[in-house]
């Protein structure tokens, strides 16, 4: 079976989702950042998986369901960070940030019969999930992470490889006050979805 790994960071204010700030708070956007992961993290304890990791810098708190390891991450730049994930690897493993509450246990019950590698684009042009029936950190290292053109050129480091490449559906990234918005609309009885509610109905008042 499957290990399926979440990067994320611990949800403080002022260190996560800095771009909901304005309209938000950061205090507010932290709180957003928290519900996201706390939704993410039931997508993945309800998915099989042979172990489940979080993969975090900071501390875990109240939001972390039991079942999970958790690792701290190693210093450098993302893709490093994403490497060294998978170095602590030694089967199968489906990796997933903590931007997309939307996230299924559907969406992440991957099979690697017949593909060495699944990829998840975002709308942004990033990756939501990455997964490798064999984990290797060099097909990570060197990707340029968090522009327009981090999901292609990751995708063609898989293809260059000599990887059989099966695609995941596109999701949107939270990072905006209108990626907010349409995440929550496409998965409305999340955690995410109420909690963003709760300070609409705030800020009207």
């Amino acid at each position: 079976m499957t290990t399926l790994i979440v990067i994320a960071k611990e949800p403080r204010p002022g260190r996560v989702k800095t771009r909901l700030t304005p309209p938000f708070t950061p205090t507010e956007a932290a709180s957003l950042a928290e519900a996201s992961l706390a939704d993410t993290l039931d997508a993945v304890a309800s998915t099989p998986a042979q172990r489940r990791t979080l993969v975090l810098a900071g501390e875990p708190g109240p939001w972390l369901p039991p079942g999970f390891e958790v690792t701290a991450q190693c210093p450098g730049g993302l893709d490093e960070r994403l490497a060294a994930a998978f170095a602590a690897c030694d089967g199968p493993a489906l990796l997933i940030g903590m931007d997309t509450p939307q996230v299924t246990p559907q969406l992440l019950t991957v099979d690697f019969d017949g593909c060495d590698a699944y990829f998840g684009p975002a709308e942004d042009g990033g990756f939501w999930a990455l997964g490798l029936a064999e984990p290797d950190p060099a097909l990570l290292r060197g990707i340029p992470m968090s522009t327009p053109t981090t999901g292609a050129l990751q995708r063609e480091r898989l293809v260059t490889a000599g990887l059989r490449v099966r695609d995941l559906p596109p999701l949107r990234d939270v990072d905006t006050a209108a990626d907010a918005a349409a995440v929550a609309k496409a998965a409305p009885h999340s955690r995410f979805a109420a909690r963003l509610a709760e300070l609409r109905t705030v800020a009207r008042r």
